[in-house]
């Protein structure tokens, strides 16, 4: 599928914070009345190839893609004892900067500096540890060192064969040696430039015109054929047999191999190790490519992971026994990737974009009671396909958050036809309810399993998904009007000027109440005990719980109803208002001054958000891919339930668990409680809502993992709310199992 429009972006690229997608700092884009308790950056899975300017003995430098390098230190570096020009094994820490003619050299665990002077009419070729090799104008090596610090000693290379011509100069695991590949007479070799005494010497002559090579002290394997560095001249290397993966790097006898150039769909690449003295294969690394190279103390890099969301760079050392062992040493940004849509509900913020490379999915990132980021991204649902995009959509897809941990969106085919969609639980399972051919269409809200539907047909759907539905139900069509659903409850307009009427949607029954709208409301929204409308010009709420009736403002819009207060955007100031109405008395105060430049076309759920089940907002900074949160500072309701899905089934067990679902009003923790007709607990389960929906799982065990057995139960739910605010919920009830 395709889409229509692309949200525009002020900042393009930029990467992660090392520890996870959570940034510390708020970002400044805009001037901002409340201060954001916390950002968060949606980036792409995919995984980012890095390479490595140095890597040594004391740490390394690596660069993601384009992005600048970063410097990473070993935690247990040890530096040598002795560090300096004539003591070349501690060049397994030293880097080299150039700088036209002049090679400054610092060893990074002593601060020892010198440099080198490339003399004039030598070119630079390689660095190595302490020593650089040139190229004079008759095409003549040299290695070149310091004495004393400053002054340069030149060493001839010796050996290399006359006439031919160098096309590849390689560092490896080794500040003692530097490869060369080179060519003469037609036939490509490869040799070793031992820089302590610029001695060359070829061990292997290739059949291609770029062989794949990788060293150490102790190996050189060039062209899939290993020899050992000390052999006795003349002897003839080892054929090695050939795999998709390629040579990368030779820890002590381990030839390390990856990034294969074919890899089996369904299966991920891996590093592993083959022994050069006994031809061993093990696997040191799964979901390993893009970033392997040798580190100048003799051992190794390696990025793996099974996603951008937990992509490492691994370090790999010989363990006394010859064997490799690996330790994590960085974590690896991943690239940002632009927010299509964002919507809050149960403590959990979810941004819909391209993250696993080119195909959609929606994202999560979980709050805490204060809507401080707690973690990193974490997939929240499947990979998605595109859809059309409406002119003036204010988010593409059409979303909702329904604060039992899954988000409904509005999906249209390619013939304009749309379909109601669930997603949220996992990550495989997308839920379907089609609309019979209707399009152009909005959803007009939802909460836990209903999502209402308004399509252009005139017709009005409610869809359900209940609890381990197989796809969504549409329960009651009818004309379509202003409305609302909250719970299991259907608000639309009553049968007189400003009533408004509830029906259980469970038990048909209906509520009528005089909200004081001198109108037939053109919107009506509902939250906890609080019912919003307007005619446009005017607005008010009616609190159900006291019947109050509050005048709102009314002079901006769309406005957003949460719990205790109303959220409206000026288009024209770029202010998002936030009215306080929850005493009684409504005032209105500028909560955030968003970025001037629009990323989409604005409005709820495009550019900014509120959590109906807590109170949190979230809005783009105008940073690209970021996402700030900021608190409301007004009370919540008292934790209450809003719908439930407890059933009673005959026969339970760990294939098939009694599994319900109270659907409540905010975030808790909570403790289910099993006991028996004589009055004995037999399980107690403890967990945290999804959302703000409680889903435990029973399999019919005890707490010491015996059957329960048969008989009627009692199920007692204490629910605590998560931001303190108000006094636990207790529900209960009874079932019988055969």
């Amino acid at each position: 599928m395709s889409r229509s429009r692309r949200l525009v972006h002020a900042a393009v690229g930029g990467v992660v914070v090392l520890s996870c997608t959570v940034l510390t700092a708020p970002a400044q884009a805009a001037p901002e009345a409340d201060e954001p308790v916390g950002t968060v950056r949606l980036v792409t899975e995919k995984r980012v190839t890095v390479d490595y300017p140095w890597a040594g003995a004391s740490g390394f430098q690596f660069r993601p893609g384009t992005t600048s390098v970063t410097t990473v230190d070993y935690p247990d570096a040890v530096p040598p004892a002795h560090a300096g020009p004539d003591d070349l094994a501690s060049g397994t820490d030293v880097v080299n900067t150039r700088d036209g003619q002049t090679v400054t050299q610092r060893h990074r665990s002593t601060g020892v500096t010198a440099t080198v002077t490339i003399p004039s009419g030598h070119a630079y070729r390689a660095a190595a540890g302490w020593s650089v090799l040139t190229m004079d104008g008759t095409g003549a090596l040299h290695v070149l060192r310091t004495a004393e610090g400053t002054l340069t000693e030149d060493t001839p290379v010796t050996g290399f064969p006359a006439g031919a011509r160098p096309v590849l100069y390689r560092t490896g695991g080794s500040v003692g040696r530097l490869a060369i590949v080179y060519v003469l007479d037609g036939k490509t070799s490869v040799g070793l430039v031992d820089l302590a005494d610029g001695a060359f010497r070829t061990y292997v002559t290739s059949d291609e015109a770029t062989p794949q090579l990788a060293f150490n002290d102790r190996w050189l394997v060039a062209d899939w054929k290993a020899i050992r560095v000390d052999a006795e001249p003349g002897t003839e290397p080892t054929a090695l047999t050939r795999t998709v993966a390629q040579p990368e790097a030779v820890v002590g006898d381990q030839l390390l191999l990856g990034n294969p150039t074919f890899v089996q769909g369904g299966t991920e690449a891996a590093l592993t190790a083959r022994s050069l003295v006994t031809g061993a294969s093990s696997t040191v690394l799964t979901s390993s490519f893009g970033g392997i190279d040798p580190t100048l103390d003799g051992g190794a890099l390696a990025t793996a992971g099974p996603s951008s969301l937990d992509w490492n760079i691994h370090r790999i050392t010989l363990t006394d026994s010859g064997g490799l062992t690996t330790t994590k040493v960085a974590r690896v940004p991943a690239a940002a990737t632009g927010v299509q849509g964002l919507a809050v509900a149960g403590g959990e913020l979810f941004l819909h974009g391209a993250t696993p490379g080119a195909s959609l999915r929606y994202s999560g990132f979980q709050l805490d009671a204060d809507g401080r980021p707690t973690g990193a991204q974490t997939p929240r649902s499947p990979a998605l396909s595109g859809t059309t995009c409406l002119p003036g959509d204010a988010a593409c897809p059409q979303l909702e958050a329904l604060g039992d941990g899954r988000v409904g969106y509005l999906w249209t085919d390619s013939a304009g036809q749309e379909s109601v969609l669930n997603v949220g639980l996992d990550t495989s399972t997308i839920l379907s309810e089609p609309t019979d051919g209707d399009s152009g269409g909005r959803l007009a809200g939802g909460t836990g399993r209903y999502v209402l539907y308004n399509g252009s047909s005139g017709k009005q759907r409610l869809v359900d998904f209940p609890r381990a539905a197989t796809g969504g139900e549409t329960t009651l069509t009818r004309d379509r009007t202003a409305a609302a659903v909250w719970g299991q409850t259907l608000w639309t307009p009553g049968s007189t000027q400003g009533s408004v009427t509830g029906r259980n949607l469970k038990t048909g029954t209906t509520t009528t109440l005089a909200t004081g709208a001198p109108c037939t409301p053109t919107d009506i929204q509902a939250v906890n005990t609080w019912l919003y409308w307007t005619c446009g010009g005017t607005a008010g709420v009616y609190d159900r719980a006291t019947s109050r009736k509050i005048t709102v403002p009314a002079d901006h819009g769309p406005a957003r109803l949460a719990d205790g207060f109303l959220l409206r955007e000026n288009r024209t100031t770029h202010e998002l208002l936030l009215t306080d109405f929850h005493t009684g008395t409504a005032t209105t105060r500028t909560l955030v001054r968003l970025p001037a430049t629009d990323q989409n076309t604005g409005g709820s759920n495009g550019r900014w958000a509120v959590d109906r089940f807590g109170g949190h907002i979230a809005y783009l900074n105008g940073t690209y891919g970021e996402v700030s949160i900021v608190a409301a500072g007004v009370p919540t309701s008292p934790l209450a339930q809003m719908e439930a899905q407890v059933y009673s089934p005959s026969v339970i067990g760990r294939s098939m668990p009694w599994s319900p679902v109270w659907q409540l009003n905010k975030p808790s923790t909570w403790t289910l409680t099993l006991t028996k007709a004589s009055g004995t607990a037999v399980r107690t389960l403890t967990g945290a809502s999804t959302g703000a929906a409680v889903r435990p799982a029973w399999d019919g065990t005890t707490d010491t993992g015996a059957g329960a057995g048969s008989g009627p139960f009692t199920w007692r739910l204490t629910a605590h709310p998560r931001d303190g605010r108000g006094p636990d919920l207790t529900l209960s009830g009874t079932m019988t199992l055969g």
